[in-house]
């Protein structure tokens, strides 16, 4: 038996529960994962309250998490008891000590990167790897828009897009999240509550736009940010912190400059393992180089998951977030 965190139904933090839950023996192409620590992230809130909805409930909880290989099923050529492990769009339940997962859905840590580390960098690490080399490839000279800059994503983002030779403008909610997103590579931040923030695109592009915006806010963000974007930008939506996006009319993009929408996931750029490894791969090398910096600023007991999802919600949080089996 192992301590891990259920969700009872959706609804707000309260309905995370610790039980005692059973674990299997690993079956064909499987692994048991004993965690050194587990991601905390904003999906995490998404699939508690019901935006993405379980097929059944009670439910597990968090998709990322590091630790050491404890046990290894039939068919499993690439791993063995004792590696170090890491894994950043898992099958759902990840908030537990230990638990069962496809080989094909981990990667080695390598030894220079510590387990929290790797627990707050895969999700959000390999989320900033496809939204800057996949979706929209960023170059030398472009100007972009990042949305909660000094969140998990924002901060590996900026520093990411930096080390490419571009120039990051980011918005954020207060004065101290500025200066934590401008530390990390953001030249521009912009405070949403003192500044409009299409206004000060426009200022800082001198009325050109951007080639791309990320925005992973939402339904507050998604009219501006629209308009934010040069002739045949593109307007990559991500997230929803502020809530989803409601319907509008997609004769704006013509109106705008024939502009471009996505809506991409993790999930997609990785489904395949090589692209995983690939993905991961490019992360490991821009951290243990040093031009990203993974910033753990908050930790949390695994059985404090709902204080820790109370100070998501409510922007207490920078950077990234751990949880401690």
């Amino acid at each position: 038996m192992v301590k891990a965190i259920q969700v009872t139904t959706p609804g707000g933090p309260d309905v995370l529960r610790m039980v005692e839950a059973p674990l299997a023996h690993p079956g064909p192409g499987e692994v048991v994962v004993r965690h050194h620590a587990i991601g905390l992230n904003y999906i995490d809130i998404y699939v508690r309250t019901g935006l993405y909805k379980q097929p059944s409930y009670p439910c597990g909880l968090g998709y990322e998490g590091a630790g050491v290989v404890e046990a290894v099923g039939p068919k499993v050529k690439d791993f063995k008891v004792g590696d170090r492990v890491a894994y950043g769009l898992s099958p759902i339940g990840a908030y537990a000590e230990a638990r069962i997962m496809p080989a094909d859905r981990l990667v080695k840590l390598p030894k220079e990167i510590d387990f929290k580390t790797g627990a707050a960098m895969m999700l959000q690490g390999m989320t900033a790897r496809y939204l800057l080399r996949r979706t929209y490839k960023v170059k030398k000279g472009d100007t972009i828009l990042v949305h909660a800059a000094a969140g998990g994503v924002g901060l590996i983002m900026c520093q990411w897009a930096k080390s490419l030779g571009a120039t990051v403008i980011g918005t954020v909610s207060s004065d101290e999240k500025a200066t934590l997103a401008k530390s990390h590579g953001c030249k521009h931040p912009i405070v949403t509550g003192k500044e409009d923030f299409a206004e000060r695109v426009k200022e800082i592009t001198k009325g050109k736009g951007l080639p791309v915006v990320y925005d992973s806010v939402g339904k507050d963000t998604c009219e501006k940010s629209l308009a934010c974007l040069a002739p045949l930008g593109l307007f990559v939506t991500f997230g929803n912190s502020s809530g989803p996006i409601p319907p509008f009319d997609l004769g704006q993009l013509a109106a705008k400059g024939s502009l471009y929408v996505t809506r991409p996931t993790l999930g997609t750029y990785v489904a395949k393992h090589e692209d995983l490894v690939a993905t991961a791969r490019d992360l490991f090398r821009v951290v243990k180089s040093g031009a990203v910096k993974i910033r753990v600023n908050q930790t949390y007991r695994l059985a404090d998951a709902a204080q820790a999802h109370r100070d998501l919600e409510t922007r207490k949080t920078t950077g990234s977030t751990v949880l401690m089996p």
